[in-house]
């Protein structure tokens, strides 16, 4: 057995547990986590992640997670789970790249995010979906999966929460102060009830790539000067809640992506062009990085991590996007070169993102997708041998 295999977080929900998740994405007059307004939910969501989690150990993951089976989405759940946050249906949902590189492809639209009153993060529910992990897991070790502060802040300052007459911030720094606060009476919870890792997903950093050419940062009349700025002040929210878990004793983790939805991508954006920004200044312990494709650029952006001993880098070299396996020798190959830059023993290998960021999941079946873990584990083994 060896944990230089890991997953990302997510699994592909199973049909019966879909069609509850169906019905919650087309309605808006509900109030999250929705088993009032759905008879026999919970109990199906329940048994649900017994199943997965059993699976995950019997395929030999050392870190387990709840394949995400308790989330529509990947990052909108924990927010709507926040005090003072009303989920409601938009005109229009998030806009990906289709597999043909060019045309738009829609997402569901339940991504509509009002601040009702000030963000608080006590009582959350996903402390009581964690604590449901932790006795299903046993001894297995286990770990959480939220959406980065910055990636919320991002989303909510760029909405119509801040400013207006009835706002309840008036401005990006009162709504950034107030989600911290929310940030950190979370993680506060999750140490409290024995959490010992906590993985916040990002996938804005690309944004600030200047080879991005989906970035609305990049062209001639862009102002350089607030973009880095505003990288920075990503970076400072991250980190002041990375602090705070720290001083906890939590292990604090990140993925980063370029978009996963229905096998589809948001953009583009090289490590290389934000590795002094996200990569150098984030104090992360762990980071999960995409590399199934060229989108990635070069690995030399690792080079940042030379001065960080402790720091631990996942290689998203296989991809959770495709129903066939992955090409080995190609992963071989990146991980020997990754291993001149930084210590082998600091590296792991995983997908470039989880199965099913979105319930309806990536384009493959649970078989596909289960022997695509399978063969990460193999390669894995074959290449550190057996760790555990």
């Amino acid at each position: 057995m060896t944990d230089k295999f890991q997953i990302v977080g997510s699994l592909l929900r199973p049909e019966e547990l879909l069609k509850y998740k169906t019905q919650i994405e087309h309605n808006d007059d509900i109030q999250y986590p929705f088993y009032e307004n759905y008879e026999g939910y919970e109990k199906c969501e329940t048994e649900a992640i017994k199943q997965v989690v059993a699976k995950e150990i019997e395929h030999n993951l050392s870190v387990v997670t709840d394949g995400e089976f308790s989330k529509s989405m990947w990052h909108l759940d924990f927010v709507w789970g926040f005090g003072g946050v009303k989920r409601y249906i938009a005109d229009h949902g998030y806009f990906f790249r289709d597999v043909d590189g060019t045309s738009k492809y829609e997402t569901r639209k339940d991504i509509g995010l009002r601040i009702t009153d000030k963000l608080s993060g006590k009582n959350h529910h996903f402390i009581q979906l964690f604590q449901q992990l932790q006795d299903t897991a046993g001894d297995q070790q286990t770990k959480l999966c939220v959406p980065s502060p910055s990636h919320i802040f991002g989303e909510l300052s760029w909405s119509d929460n801040i400013g207006g007459t009835d706002s309840v911030y008036q401005n990006k720094q009162e709504l950034k102060e107030g989600l911290v606060i929310a940030y950190k009476e979370f993680v506060e919870e999750f140490a409290a009830v024995g959490g010992k890792i906590l993985q916040f997903d990002d996938c804005l950093w690309e944004l600030f790539a200047d080879d991005n050419p989906n970035s609305p940062f990049t062209g001639e009349h862009i102002n350089q000067d607030e973009v880095q700025g505003l990288a920075t002040e990503f970076i400072d929210i991250n980190n002041t809640v990375i602090d705070f878990g720290h001083s906890l004793g939590l292990k604090m983790w990140t993925h980063n992506c370029r978009g996963n939805y229905d096998s589809r991508n948001m953009g583009g954006g090289s490590y290389v062009k934000i590795a002094n920004l996200f990569l150098k200044q984030l104090k992360y312990d762990r980071f999960f990085l995409e590399w199934d494709d060229d989108r990635a650029g070069s690995l030399e952006a690792l080079e940042v991590f030379k001065d960080r001993p402790e720091t631990e880098v996942v290689l998203g070299l296989l991809s959770s996007k495709t129903s066939t396996l992955d090409d080995e020798a190609r992963v071989v190959r990146l991980l020997d070169e990754a291993s001149k830059i930084i210590d082998k023993d600091r590296l792991l290998l995983s997908h470039q993102c989880g199965f099913a960021s979105c319930d309806g999941g990536n384009e493959l079946s649970e078989a596909q997708q289960w022997a695509k873990i399978d063969q990460g584990q193999k390669i894995a083994k074959q290449y550190w041998g057996s760790t555990v």
